[in-house]
């Protein structure tokens, strides 16, 4: 990517040299990506902003950049980003097209990660290239993200013909191309938002939870736990499984669920919901014996305001594991899995610069 060279149709295979670079929806990513792009030598020359939050972005990561319309953006640009919401985007692309933004021979990369190349067709159609380039990171719409890109994985979706000019692009930003389908894009997204997304509610509910029973620092508590679960959990899939669920402590469970309904009701669904899942895994992977599952599952199932369920009524101890206290698993230190000595008892609002990626909006993206 050294010699200069202007992507066009007769050369859409060869990597990209240092183009001009317009982004459309100055959210949390766009701004990122393009001073990733700076930074490896292409030059940002044109953003639509629209609210005051995505102006100060944009003077922030892409000072003395100008701010117009997106039909100027594309006018003024080689490689233009649109990084607008998922739900956007057809719209968007579909007005570009009708209305002659859209040039011959010009890049034309998308952030969204439910969607491959196909919602950019009525651009490509209109001579464009087309490029699907979705980091798989969250955003905070400041210079830190640009950090953060270092070692970011993309689904990356692209013609074959493209495929050099996508992966450059994005070893260029930092990160690292991972190629997806173009019908698997959907559930692709689905996995991250379900692993990231979902993650911030988990943590969130928890942090709300210790505060109520008096903790005084519960991103302290949380911080070190979350990382050694992440951390083996990436290294040993469900083998790393912990706690009641994992062990078939139907007791401990009912109890858990009746101080939910009691102090968080709002947190109870989510909490069944996981459980259940949970209990599932645990048990395909021969970490939760069959007998103890039963009475765990009784206890998720039971209906709000049943004795199990509500008030932590103890199942059958002929069923529970040899010491009464759950199915007996031990770590190598006498501890029970989770890190409890054996003995011990176990007592869319949407912001004014657009919406989340995920959710619908009209100007900018933020992250997925």
């Amino acid at each position: 990517m050294n010699a200069p060279h202007r992507a066009g149709p007769g050369d859409p295979q060869e990597k990209p040299a240092r183009l001009t670079v317009g982004v459309v929806g100055a959210g949390r990513v766009g701004p990122a990506l393009a001073a990733s792009l700076q930074l490896a030598g292409h030059r940002p020359v044109a953003v639509s902003a629209v609210s005051d939050a995505s102006r100060r972005r944009a003077a922030e990561l892409l000072p003395d950049v100008a701010v117009c319309t997106p039909a100027e953006v594309l006018a003024r640009a080689e490689l233009v980003l649109l990084t607008v919401p998922d739900d956007a985007l057809p719209q968007l692309v579909a007005g570009l097209a009708e209305t002659g933004a859209v040039r011959p021979g010009q890049l034309l990369a998308h952030t969204s990660g439910r969607y491959g190349t196909r919602v950019l067709d009525p651009a490509t159609r209109a001579g464009a290239l087309p490029l699907a380039l979705h980091p798989a990171m969250t955003f905070t719409g400041t210079s830190v993200d640009v950090q953060r890109l270092a070692g970011c994985s993309f689904g990356v979706t692209a013609p074959e013909e493209l495929r050099l000019a996508a992966e450059a692009l994005v070893i260029e930003m930092g990160g690292e191309p991972e190629w997806i389908a173009e019908e698997s894009r959907p559930l692709y997204h689905a996995a991250l938002a379900l692993g990231a997304n979902h993650l911030v509610t988990l943590v969130a509910q928890s942090m709300d939870l210790l505060r109520a029973a008096g903790v005084g620092a519960p991103d302290r508590m949380l911080g070190p736990l979350l990382g050694a679960a992440l951390d083996n959990t990436l290294r040993s899939g469900d083998g790393a499984l912990t706690g009641p669920v994992a062990r078939g402590d139907a007791g401990t469970v009912a109890a858990h669920v009746a101080e939910l309904r009691a102090h968080a009701p709002e947190t109870v669904p989510g909490y069944l919901a996981m459980a259940r899942a949970t209990a599932d895994r645990a048990l395909a992977h021969g970490l939760l014996k069959a007998e103890l599952a039963e009475d765990l599952l009784d206890v998720l199932a039971a209906p709000p305001g049943s004795p199990t369920a509500a008030e932590g009524g103890s199942p059958d101890p002929g069923r529970r594991g040899p010491d009464g206290e759950g199915s007996g698993r031990k770590d190598s230190d006498g501890k029970d899995s989770d890190g409890k000595d054996s003995d011990r008892k176990d007592p869319d609002h949407k912001d004014p610069d657009g919406k989340d990626s995920d959710g619908p909006g009209t100007e900018e993206a933020d992250d997925d």
